[in-house]
């Protein structure tokens, strides 16, 4: 037996049974299922470990839907990062936002590339409905007041900040910007033969060279800069490309292709810390939930008092992901960020991502309306994609692209299976199978094994809940000792289905809660 001194960092209350609720896809009342767990710390690895089983957070709750028995499966998928390839749809919406950056084009017919946009918030089906059922279930006093509080006083503030304070505001986050670099190589000189007498080029003066020659010569020229004085901390940099001549761009450089020094439009992309928030969180998080409010009032429809700030706080911005820097991990450390898109010096995006040891987990992404034409849904997953690269550099075990749930029989959800490389996860043995392999099974049945050995069970799984950690009455034991404590009737069943979910080795880290 163990003090409460000796409190591993994740410590979670399992919620018996399974939750019905209306299920945010095929809007069936109660057609939705799954069991779920307030988690009141977790570390990344525990985290890791749990979506490498079907698990997935919202806030602090943490469910797994019940595969078998829930009107839309919702299965797992990841992108392999480091083989990325974009499509002709991806490319399209790339180069969509460099001709809006560089020169203001709208592209008519704007949102046709993939019906990404609106669907993006599956972090929880019905998730406003389950937030507020869990706002009585759990009390958010305790984590998230300073949270809450600082953005409730920011929101009565609203509107008495001085144009000047602004100004210093934008000066300031303009030291820190993001080029918009084309990371190309350089080329050799080509060596031209001398025309004839009245034909070519005047010899007496410089040759001439095509403008976009010369903006790669300055770009190089700053990327040679920035190399020598180091680039600042949150901020994804370009990087020079390894693509070889004659093959197609890299993912990278579609990203960070050269912009005129005119260009119509400034883009950066900042990683901030939200949790525990950082100070660069702290000073944005009301311009953040007011682009969160318009997201849901026009391409949700909800009502102008939603989302409340209780709600935006508990969704978007508290995590149980305890934060880790380690040594041979990436810079900006392990745990939950927001990816924020500031355009001339305003949020128009926001993307919620996870950092962990084997990836990036998209979390939700929501943006200003007012720019869906710029498909920023697909625009935000491709640069979470070269973000996850760029992570990889640092961390070698982080080469995944987590996109969440794939949901096959909702035809809105089906655009996940278009970042290739991807793979699903098998729901019954909990090992990855690639898409393309699961697609003919799923066209056949909403539930599927992907897993074709039948033989094949959950290498994981609980094989002996004796060793189940168990925190009662301010000590930690072993469940085994636990059990011969307590006479609740279905207290046995509740503890053994948590064991069955979260599999042996989260079972002997993670602290169950029992009061």
């Amino acid at each position: 037996m163990a003090s409460c001194a000796a409190l591993s960092s994740s410590l979670v209350e399992y919620f018996e049974g399974e939750d019905f609720y209306r299920c945010g896809y095929c809007k069936d009342e109660t057609g939705s299922r799954s069991n779920g767990m307030w988690a009141h710390s977790m570390t990344v690895q525990d985290y890791q470990d749990l979506i490498d089983r079907g698990w997935r957070r919202s806030g602090r709750y943490v469910y797994k839907p019940v595969m078998n028995k829930t009107c839309c499966p919702q299965y797992t998928i990841r992108c392999q990062a480091l083989q990325f390839q974009p499509s002709k749809s991806h490319k399209k919406v790339l180069k969509k936002m460099l001709k809006f950056l560089a020169k203001g084009e709208i592209s008519k017919g704007s949102c046709e590339d993939e019906p990404m946009e609106p669907s993006m918030e599956d972090a929880v089906a019905g998730d406003m409905a389950l937030i507020n059922r869990l706002d009585l279930q759990c009390d958010l006093k305790q984590l998230g007041d300073n949270l809450k509080d600082s953005l409730q006083r920011e929101v009565k503030k609203k509107g008495k900040s001085t144009k000047k304070e602004e100004s210093k505001e934008c000066i300031q986050s303009q030291d820190r910007n993001e080029e918009q670099g084309s990371g190309e190589p350089s080329h050799a000189v080509e060596v031209h033969a001398v025309p004839k007498p009245g034909k070519g080029a005047d010899l007496s003066k410089p040759p001439c060279r095509k403008a976009k020659e010369i903006r790669k010569e300055r770009k190089r020229l700053k990327l040679m800069q920035q190399s020598q004085a180091g680039e600042p901390d949150g901020f994804q940099a370009p990087r020079e490309p390894k693509t070889k001549p004659n093959q197609p761009k890299s993912l990278e450089e579609l990203i960070f292709e050269s912009l005129p020094e005119d260009a119509s439009h400034k883009l950066e992309v900042r990683v901030v810390r939200s949790s525990p928030p950082s100070s660069q969180f702290k000073a944005t998080m009301l311009e953040s939930y007011q682009v969160y409010k318009r997201y849901q009032m026009v391409i949700h429809n909800h009502s102008p008092d939603e989302p409340t700030v209780s709600q935006f706080t508990g969704f978007l911005c508290t995590s149980p992901l305890e934060p880790e820097n380690p040594p041979n991990g990436p810079d900006c450390g392990y745990g939950s960020f927001h990816q924020q898109y500031w355009l001339d010096g305003k949020i128009i995006a926001v993307g919620v991502i996870d950092i962990l040891p084997y990836c990036v987990s998209s979390v939700y992404l929501y943006y200003d309306p007012d720019y869906s034409f710029l498909s920023l849904g697909v625009y935000s997953a491709l640069r979470e994609i070269a973000f996850t690269r760029q992570l990889h550099e640092k961390a070698s075990q982080l080469s995944y692209y987590y996109m969440g749930f794939y949901i096959h029989s909702c035809p809105k959800m089906k655009y996940k299976g278009h970042y290739r490389p991807s793979d699903l996860l098998c729901p019954e043995t909990y090992v990855w199978v690639p898409i393309e392999q699961c697609l003919p099974s799923l066209e056949n049945s909403k539930y599927c094994r992907f897993n074709q050995d039948p033989e094949a069970a959950d290498e994981g799984g609980s094989t002996d809940p004796d060793r189940l950690q168990v925190l009662y009455k301010k000590s930690i034991l072993p469940y085994g000792v636990f059990k011969r404590q307590q006479r609740e009737p279905g207290e046995e069943a509740a503890v053994l289905q948590y064991a069955r979910l979260v599999g042996q080795a989260c079972s002997e880290r993670m602290l169950l809660f029992r009061s």
